[in-house]
């Protein structure tokens, strides 16, 4: 399947989920029967967005049509969007970058960086693949020095290895959060090799994952408290930072501060 019909796609059922959340009292509309519906229908939607129904129609089937900025911001507005779902609605549709630029790689001066920090750090690829990291990082999961490379994907191991799971004292908080950070990101998953890219092969191992990926939930990164069980100092408080080398803005570096 070609990215551009990818994105569409995604751009559709992302549509479909965000209007079955609507709160149709929210919008002045009453209930639908009996069923207590919370959602809109499509003609609601057309109506309430200023477009017609059979245009918003052939979004949510995924035609080959280019939503302008301008009609993007109603259904942002209508379906209150947060910042991070709206530039995710704005990416889907052609209006932003999906793919960041960069040579994708690890280089001896990163390696270094990570090196001259005295804290846990660690590199990601676009694909949450851990390219480096450093001795702090080793000390707080040593697993990660003997994982094979198509292993060592952050997003994998968070739903795959349940040494790192006993490592999360809220699990559940942090797996879900892990999951809407990769679809905000609108990278390795969007990519041609998609399709059979990493979110497949999670899905294929872990149940868990694949429904929390199914609710198409989008968060944004913020800079806040990590918990984690040190193998050796027990539970210890981190600060997560996230940077982006400007050599290499594909990468993602991650660095946990003690708190």
């Amino acid at each position: 399947m070609k990215p551009s019909q990818r994105r569409r796609e995604e751009l559709a059922a992302f549509l479909k989920d965000r209007r079955a959340r609507a709160d149709r009292s929210s919008h002045g509309l009453p209930e639908i029967g009996r069923s207590r519906v919370r959602g809109l229908r499509r003609e609601e939607v057309a109506t309430l967005a200023g477009v017609s129904v059979t245009w918003y129609t052939w979004l949510e089937q995924a035609r080959d049509i280019n939503p302008s900025r301008q009609v993007l911001q109603s259904l942002a507005r209508l379906f209150r969007l947060t910042s991070v779902e709206s530039s995710y609605l704005f990416s889907l549709a052609g209006h932003g970058e999906l793919e960041p630029i960069g040579n994708g790689g690890m280089t001896p001066a990163l390696q270094r960086l990570l090196d001259a920090l005295q804290f846990p750090a660690f590199l990601l690829s676009a694909d949450w693949t851990i390219l480096g990291w450093n001795t702090a990082y080793e000390e707080l999961y040593p697993r990660v020095a003997s994982l094979e490379r198509e292993d060592r994907n952050l997003l994998w191991l968070v739903f795959t290895d349940a040494q790192l799971r006993e490592m999360l004292p809220d699990w559940e908080v942090q797996s879900r959060g892990f999951v809407g950070s990769f679809r905000a990101e609108t990278r390795g998953w969007l990519s041609p090799s998609g399709e059979s890219g990493i979110v497949a092969r999670v899905s294929a191992a872990s149940a868990e994952f694949a429904a929390i990926w199914n609710e198409r939930d989008v968060a944004g990164f913020q800079t806040g408290e990590r918990v984690f069980r040190h193998p050796t100092k027990g539970l210890t408080r981190y600060e997560q930072h996230n940077l982006t080398p400007t050599e290499a803005t594909d990468l993602t570096l991650l660095m946990y501060t003690p708190r």
